[in-house]
């Protein structure tokens, strides 16, 4: 039997020996256990015979493969079990009976019929984290794509130009905020498993993720009773923070409290705003950005974006142009923040875990898997 602490592919990081058992597809499962094999753990994908959807998910595609499965899926082993097939069954089984920690995104109860659900792992394996995702609560039988949670949380009624409609953001992000809410539940069952030698349940679902990711937003709802509205680049209890013109291109400020305010006026050449009881404190600021807005418009004018990024940053104040994804990775280049990385021996391109740990770094040992690339290794591993 392959113990994951002699894997070489596996022996690093804080989570080095811990196994994963991935049940999870599309985004929100993968992108945490991602995130977990990034920091050592053995993660173990399962696929259905047709595989992940992200891998059908095209264009864009490298080297002929969907690029959306690719920049989620490193550092995992792949097998590709049939639920219908009884053999193939039993290798699902002995996994999870396995695993440290089983992730699952079907539809609401939909293992149980094959043994795989909750309440038949954990009479296998007392002990495992039993993580499962879903699109709106256990109870719930809508299928969970980020685009409905992004509608029914009330993100695109907060998203876009106040005369234009409802608008989705560029990216699955109640998706990603879920699959971050899925590792910190896994990483606290963890932590009590270690006290305690029990595992548990831990249940994370779309809607409940985009109703905490909306902070200020669906607070406001909570603590006053206010339902937001759409407001463009503007924000709802600050100004300026947003995108504002000049005499070339668009330049975002976020000016965060009154000391900045004084000092971005003073390098605009518009001291006499700072001190102007319209706009003097944040709160002013907010309520007469009407009457404000021109008079920063009008002084930005004077020259490009470029350069008053360049005079604002030298005074401390917050500023930056509207980069494109690709502009954004050269500027986290020139920051040495070093975002590219090259995971496996083929040396596939995707970006740096955001976590940086002095003690024990993440590492980027397994490129994303092919198709059932990994059975023997699996196989060995169950010690079938």
């Amino acid at each position: 039997m392959i113990e994951p602490e002699t894997d070489a592919d596996a022996a690093h990081g804080p989570l080095a020996g811990l196994v994963v058992a991935d049940f999870s597809r599309v985004l929100a499962g993968p992108y945490c256990t991602m995130l977990l094999a990034d920091l050592g753990a053995t993660v173990i994908k399962v696929e259905g015979p047709a595989g992940d959807e992200t891998r059908h998910w095209m264009p864009p595609t490298h080297e002929g493969e969907a690029t959306y499965y690719l920049s989620v899926n490193r550092g995992k082993r792949a097998i590709t079990l049939d639920f219908a097939d009884a053999e193939d069954l039993a290798i699902a089984r002995a996994l999870a009976a396995r695993a440290d920690v089983v992730i699952e995104n079907f539809k609401p109860h939909g293992l149980d019929r094959f043994g795989l659900g909750y309440d038949s792992v954990h009479q296998a394996n007392p002990g495992v984290v039993y993580v499962s995702i879903s699109g709106f609560g256990p109870d719930a039988a809508l299928p969970g794509y980020d685009v409905l949670a992004q509608a029914l949380s009330g993100l695109m009624s907060i998203t876009g130009a106040p005369d234009g409609p409802p608008t989705k953001a560029g990216v699955a992000i109640v998706d990603v905020v879920t699959g971050l809410h899925a590792g910190i539940g896994a990483l606290a069952a963890l932590r009590h498993r270690d006290a305690t030698g029990e595992g548990q349940r831990v249940e994370v679902n779309l809607l409940s993720s985009a109703l905490s990711a909306l902070v200020n937003q669906s607070g406001a709802h909570a603590l006053a009773g206010v339902v937001p509205e759409r407001l463009g680049n503007d924000h709802p209890s600050i100004y300026p923070y947003g995108p504002l013109p000049t005499g070339d291109g668009d330049l975002v400020l976020a000016i965060g409290n009154d000391a900045q305010f004084g000092r971005l006026c003073t390098v605009l050449g518009v001291a006499d705003a700072a001190a102007d009881a319209r706009f003097a404190r944040a709160a002013d600021r907010s309520r007469t950005r009407d009457e404000l807005r021109p008079v920063l418009e009008a002084a930005l004018a004077g020259r490009s974006a470029e350069e008053w990024e360049r005079l604002l940053g030298e005074a401390g104040v917050p500023c930056g142009p509207v980069l494109d994804i690709g502009a954004a990775f050269e500027r986290a280049q020139a920051l040495g923040l070093d975002p590219l990385i090259h995971a496996g021996p083929e040396g596939t391109a995707g970006v740096r875990h955001p976590i940086s740990l002095d003690r024990t770094p993440v590492a980027y040992p397994l490129a994303p898997p092919s198709p059932d690339a990994d059975r023997a290794w699996v196989l060995g591993f169950l010690g079938a």
